[in-house]
This record gives C-alpha cells, sequence and structure tokens, in this order.
C-alpha cells in the first residue's frame, strides 16, 4: 500500500508539460530582465547600463555619485522593483499552498478573510489618523499586519470550534468573517474626513508599491524566502492533502497538525505581503493554476515555479502600471484583475478540456 501510494503522492493531478529546472532557470533569467527594465524605465529613462553601474558602485560600498541617476536608480526604483518581485513571489507561494490546504483550486488568501483583517487594519490606521509616514508608511504596515494576524487568531477560533479542522469549516469561517469586516471597512471609508483621504484608501485597497523603499523591503525580504522553506520542506504533505485526509493519514501524515502549520505560514505571509503592497487580486489564485499547466501537481517542483512566475508577473504588472498613464499611476489591482479574470477563465477552459 504505501510504496504505491507515495507514488501516487509524488506525482499528483497532471503531470508536468515542461521539466521544472529549465523553466525555472528560465524564469530566473526573464525575471532579471523584467528587473532591469522596471529600473530603467519611467519618466525618467536611463540606460540598463547606467542602472547595473549604479548597482554595482552601491553594493561595493561607494558613496553616491552627484547627479539624479544615482538617487532614483537605487533610492527609488530598485526598491519597488525589488518589493514587486517580492509581493509576487509571495502571492504565489500563498496561493499553491492554499488552494492545497482547502482542496479548492479557486481558493486564495480573500477566502480565509485575511487579506480582509489586514485591509480593515490599514484603513483604520488611515482614516483614524494613527499611520507614521502617511500612505504606506510604517504605522500603516503594521496596522495592517496586526489586522491580518487578528482575523487568523479569529478564523481560527471559529473553524476550531466543536473539535476537528475540516477544510469546508475553514472556508466558510474565513468567508464568514472576511465578509464582516469588508462591511466594517467599507463603513470606515465613509468616516474619511477628506477627499485625500479617501483616495488614499481606495488607492490601497487597490494595491499600490508607490511606498516601496529600502526600510519597508527588510520584513518581505525575510518572510517569503523563511515561508518558501518551510513550505517546501512540506511538500509531500501537501501532495498527500490532495489525496484526501484519509489517504494522507494512512501515508503517516498528521493531517491536522500540517492544517495548523499551513494555516500558520500562509496566514503569517498574507499579513506581511498586504501590509507592504495593499490588497493585490487574482496574483494567488490564477498563479498556481498556470504553473501546475506547466509543470504539474508536484508541489516539490510547483512551490519554487510560483514563487518565480509570481514575480516575474507582478514585476511587469507595475512596470504596466507606472507607465501606461502620463498623468498618474495606476494602482496594481486594477492591471491584475484585468489580466486575471480572462486569464483564469481560459485556464479552467483548458483544465476542462483536458479533464483535470
Amino acid at each position: 500500500m504505501s510504496s504505491a501510494l507515495l507514488r501516487r503522492t509524488a506525482e499528483p493531478g497532471t503531470r508536468g508539460r515542461v521539466p521544472a529546472g529549465p523553466l525555472a532557470a528560465v524564469l530566473g533569467v526573464t525575471l532579471l530582465l523584467a528587473l532591469t527594465v522596471a529600473v530603467s524605465w519611467g519618466s525618467t529613462s536611463i540606460p540598463p547600463a547606467e542602472v547595473w553601474a549604479v548597482v554595482g558602485r552601491r553594493l561595493s560600498g561607494e558613496a553616491a555619485r552627484p547627479g539624479t541617476d544615482d538617487l532614483i536608480v537605487w533610492q527609488l526604483r530598485v526598491p519597488r522593483a525589488l518589493l514587486a518581485a517580492l509581493v509576487g513571489a509571495g502571492l504565489g507561494i500563498v496561493g499553491t499552498a492554499v488552494q492545497a490546504l482547502v482542496r479548492n483550486p479557486l481558493a486564495d488568501p480573500y477566502l480565509l478573510g485575511i487579506s480582509n483583517g489586514a485591509s480593515l487594519g490599514a484603513v483604520a490606521a488611515i482614516v483614524l489618523g494613527v499611520s507614521a509616514g502617511g500612505a504606506l508608511g510604517l504605522g500603516l504596515s503594521g496596522a495592517a499586519f496586526v489586522g491580518a494576524l487578528a482575523t487568523f487568531a479569529l478564523v481560527w477560533t471559529v473553524a476550531r470550534r466543536g473539535g476537528g479542522f475540516a477544510p469546508l469549516r475553514l472556508v466558510l469561517a474565513g468567508v464568514a468573517v472576511g465578509q464582516f469586516l469588508s462591511g466594517f471597512t467599507s463603513y470606515l471609508v465613509l468616516q474619511a474626513g477628506d477627499e485625500q483621504q479617501t483616495h488614499s484608501v481606495l488607492f490601497w485597497l487597490m494595491g499600490s508599491l508607490s511606498g516601496a523603499s529600502w526600510q519597508l523591503l527588510a520584513v518581505p525580504a525575510i518572510a517569503v524566502p523563511v515561508a518558501l522553506v518551510c513550505l517546501q520542506g512540506r511538500a509531500r504533505g501537501l501532495n498527500a492533502l490532495l489525496m484526501g485526509d484519509e489517504t494522507a493519514a494512512g501515508l503517516g501524515v498528521d493531517v491536522t497538525r500540517l492544517r495548523r502549520e499551513l494555516f500558520t505560514v500562509t496566514s503569517v505571509l498574507t499579513g506581511v505581503l498586504v501590509a507592504v503592497s495593499g490588497a493585490i487580486a487574482f496574483v494567488a489564485l490564477m498563479v498556481p493554476h498556470a504553473c501546475r499547466l506547466l509543470v504539474g501537481g508536484d508541489h516539490r517542483r510547483l512551490l519554487p515555479v510560483s514563487a518565480l512566475f509570481g514575480a516575474l508577473l507582478l514585476v511587469v504588472v507595475d512596470i504596466v502600471c507606472r507607465v501606461a498613464m502620463d498623468t498618474q499611476e495606476l494602482p496594481v489591482g486594477v492591471v491584475t484583475s484585468l489580466l486575471g479574470a480572462p486569464a483564469l477563465l481560459y485556464l479552467l477552459d483548458r483544465r476542462l478540456e483536458s479533464g483535470s
């Protein structure tokens, strides 16, 4: 029994059409090119060679040279490009883990209410005037993170009532709590004291990377790799969960403990991501679907590929948001929704045609 099941657990779902190693290498190189373009393009265009010259000088410890190029490249565009990559990678990881956690290919952090809690914390900080440093300041990020963790605790408590840890109960608890928090967030938006405050709230709720800084990068730069390592170490357990709780338990997986660990990791990471970028829709839902079509359902391959693909996607989206309009910047969530909805319909159609 165990040997046959272990072979099935190693290759759940559709087998990959593309070798994961070469695909990861291609995604990595493409991501590096996209980061270069992201730093080069903007209201002031800077040649890629100069971009790398500035980066090389600053990494070697050389002081900034007079002029605007060093300021634009190192202080403004490099942190923003790296933040886009980190948030995109984190959303790809979170979406993959949550879909395995609840055995639902349409699941994402919004389904568990965590994003709603983070949004409520940030909006409360803006409306009540407790955020430091303006929109996307440290006070705002802290409030969003506290909101995410408080929501995590509430959903966890509700889902565990009566014992057990059923996926359906977790989803229903997340949806109920999330909708309640969303309603309260809307109420706070209506209480905003002025037009500028309302604009800041709405822009943040639709996702924004405009507040990127080296200081803001510190937490996601730690949280995303740590979460990836934690989830990668549980890849076989994630594979087993997709085959059902009884099968997973037969393979020696402590299903309740694994779900608790997954819920904790995804909740904390979601709180970190929403705290630094606002609510960005569809990335966590769309990226795992696309990557499963490419490399199959084995989480040992799926997690790192989803991280790279999510990073590349959000870097490209952020470039579009910055250069699409002359007068203002588009919220990131607007572009991801416009891309995500038709792309998801196409991916679902492909899955139906293949019978997977």
